[in-house]
């Protein structure tokens, strides 16, 4: 496959940068991450947890749609990430920064999502401008990581509608999410160290 620069990105034929409908649904859940937060701030935790699961159902569907109806493309391939962590990086923000009813994420926690998050896509623009890595694509620890971060919000969500207050569980769930997000990092940066040294 012929390595991706940021001049061949630049002169990629207009197929790879059309909008399809997987992408127009990447953009909607783009679009439901601003709705989110505004009802995690007003405490409608009713609402933040539908509005989420809808998201969540998106982020599955647009894939889904993108292979099996022949829709991948490169613009879809840069935006789904980008709406993936905006997502959850602003609930989890909104959830450390924001009164919850019951407990809230500790602030460390969503320094290291965010130091892992930008990491990430520092590397991952640093090797295509470089020409250093054919594609850049996510790996199952990095999808699972992503996956187990939607559940817990969701959790969070369901815990604060109905007033449930599950400490141990809670801990449980935040020191299983600690340690996703701390292997996904290294098995990232550990790729990208591969990538450069092709």
């Amino acid at each position: 496959m012929k390595k991706l620069s940021w001049h061949s990105v630049r002169q990629l034929p207009s197929e790879q940068k059309r909008i399809t409908v997987a992408t127009l649904i990447t953009i909607i859940r783009i679009l439901l991450t601003p709705l989110i937060v505004y009802s995690m701030i007003m405490h409608q935790w009713g609402s933040a947890f539908v509005l989420f699961v809808i998201a969540a159902i998106s982020d599955m569907l647009d894939g889904c749609i993108a292979r099996f109806c022949n829709q991948q493309t490169f613009l879809g391939a840069c935006i789904d990430p980008i709406a993936d962590k905006l997502l959850l990086l602003a609930c989890f923000f909104a959830l450390a920064f924001i009164r919850t009813p019951l407990f809230a994420i500790p602030q460390w926690f969503v320094y290291i999502v965010l130091i892992k998050e930008l990491t990430i896509i520092v590397g991952a623009a640093f090797l295509i401008v470089t020409a250093s890595a054919d594609t850049i694509r996510p790996t199952v620890l990095g999808k699972l990581t992503t996956v187990v971060q939607m559940l817990f919000i969701i959790w969070l969500f369901a815990c604060y509608f109905f007033h449930w207050v599950p400490i141990k569980t809670y801990w449980t769930m935040l020191s299983l999410l600690l340690f996703l997000v701390l292997a996904s990092l290294v098995h990232y940066i550990f790729i990208g160290i591969k990538a450069l040294k092709k």
